[in-house]
């Protein structure tokens, strides 16, 4: 599977009118379940007068994927699932997505209210920045001070990002590396320091 996924840089707003009713969109990048609920209370709480607060999110890649969505007292189907698709269709992940919607005195029936969800949340999907983002693998390398050379160089190389770091009688280093490059990284830090580096995988928070 691929460790390369596009998500918003962002936060984005759009709204549209449709037969008196205004539309009004929100998105924004998430990291998991929490920020994504997070983000609906919050868009919910600032428009607690809407008709609807209407509402679909999906996190992860893959296997590891999952999503919610929520017509939020519109007909079955008329509103999560058009909101839904507008993220799925424009392949982004890690993304959360409100429509707002005031009611405008004419009902549009269920095939209207797909629509003008879907467009919508398709139109301020796309007026948020789209970014390129890696899975990233957590690595735990502990070396003696005579190898820091060596290793920090092939930590540049691979454009690891160092996180808490502990000097003692050796040095304990937390990487992120991108994922597909990993092995290859724990690889090669074997061979160049003829294999006094002692490594651990752990855990990643977030991506």
């Amino acid at each position: 599977m691929t460790d390369v996924y596009n998500t918003l840089g962002g936060w984005a707003s759009h709204q549209i009118r449709v037969k008196g009713s205004r539309f009004i969109g929100y998105a924004a990048p998430v990291k998991n379940r929490e920020e994504a609920e997070s983000f609906v209370q919050e868009i919910s709480k600032n428009h607690h007068d809407a008709t609807h607060n209407c509402f679909a999110y999906r996190i992860g890649l893959g296997d590891n994927s999952l999503f919610r969505y929520s017509d939020a007292g519109e007909p079955s189907g008329a509103a999560g699932k058009p909101i839904l698709k507008a993220i799925d269709g424009r392949v982004l992940t890690d993304v959360a997505c409100v429509v707002t919607r005031y009611f405008g005195g004419t009902k549009l029936g269920t095939g209207g209210l797909a629509r003008a969800y879907g467009q919508c949340a398709g139109e301020t999907l796309d007026m948020g920045e789209k970014v390129e983002r890696f899975l990233i693998a957590g690595l735990r390398v502990v070396f003696g001070y005579d190898l820091t050379g060596a290793v920090m160089a092939l930590i540049s190389n691979y454009g690891c990002q160092i996180g808490n770091t502990v000097y003692g009688s050796e040095t304990e280093m937390i990487l992120r590396v991108r994922q597909s490059k990993a092995a290859d990284f724990e690889r090669d830090i074997l061979n160049i320091t003829g294999g006094k580096v002692r490594i651990f995988r752990e855990e990643v928070k977030g991506r």
